[in-house]
């Protein structure tokens, strides 16, 4: 088995706010990834002492264990547990209905020598090749299906479409956004490699269309996930340069993660 993991933040001086981690059980028997994109407050209140990146923390090392110590707890189940015991952490010192409380996107996956279980809630990616080499990317696409419009402004996400009917769903406080999460499984002898990417290293592909998603995992099986960020700073750089096809991004530099596993 083969597996490779890369985050890198989009500046330097910047802490990175993503988490990602990979779980091979002791026994030997199938294992499970974590990757989150915790989610850039405003500079105002948030109702919160802690950073985003205390937040992935927590919530990662919980589901990193969560998902390798409990296999026969469904993911949105662990994720469920996970939510509650960092929202507990924190519940007594801080504001946990505010729209900005810390709060993340979540791809997760776990494999045995039966099934592929999958979850994606927000805008990270996860990537699944069967064994034909076919590629298919698990997306939570509610946030990219929303007008441009009703985007405009901090406050008009907060007050309407953040955790809310009709908007899109992020890990926040609330252990019920779980079963708002894409899941499913599939046979374990029909998957070949799985890839998980928060939305920084994802931009080779949704910004600067330098290939599909089939592309994308190719790269990083032949290259390496660093390759594939480093082409992503490339292009961010070029961009910022000048380089007007790449307009449309709310960051030039964001944090960046990719892990891949070979099954």
């Amino acid at each position: 088995m083969r597996t490779e993991l890369v985050s890198e933040p989009g500046l330097a001086e910047h802490p990175n706010e993503d988490f990602a981690s990979v779980g091979l059980p002791a026994s030997g028997q199938g294992g499970s990834l974590v990757v989150l994109d915790g989610v850039t407050p405003p500079r105002t209140a948030t109702g919160c002492l802690h950073s985003v990146p205390w937040y992935t923390a927590r919530l990662g090392g919980a589901l990193a264990e969560l998902t390798v110590s409990l296999p026969e707890v469904p993911l949105s189940e662990a994720l469920s547990r996970a939510i509650a015991r960092t929202s507990a952490a924190h519940a007594e010192t801080c504001d946990l209905s505010h729209p900005r409380t810390p709060q993340a996107t979540v791809v997760l996956a776990r494999w045995s020598p039966a099934s592929v279980e999958y979850l994606v809630l927000s805008d990270s990616t996860l990537l699944v090749e069967a064994v034909d080499g076919t590629v298919s990317a698990v997306l939570d696409d509610r946030l990219a299906r929303l007008p441009r419009s009703a985007l405009a402004t901090d406050a008009m996400v907060d007050a309407h479409l953040r955790n809310k009917e009709g908007g899109f769903f992020t890990a926040a406080a609330d252990p019920a956004v779980a079963e708002r999460a894409v899941t499913g499984a599939l046979p374990r002898d029909g998957v070949r490699t799985l890839a998980a990417l928060t939305d920084g290293a994802a931009r080779w592909v949704e910004r600067f269309r330098e290939g599909d998603w089939g592309d994308c995992l190719t790269l990083v099986r032949k290259q390496g996930a660093q390759a594939l960020v480093d082409r992503v700073r490339e292009l961010e750089r070029a961009d910022a340069a000048g380089d007007r096809r790449f307009l449309g991004r709310s960051k030039t530099h964001d944090d960046a993660t990719a892990v891949y596993a070979e099954l």
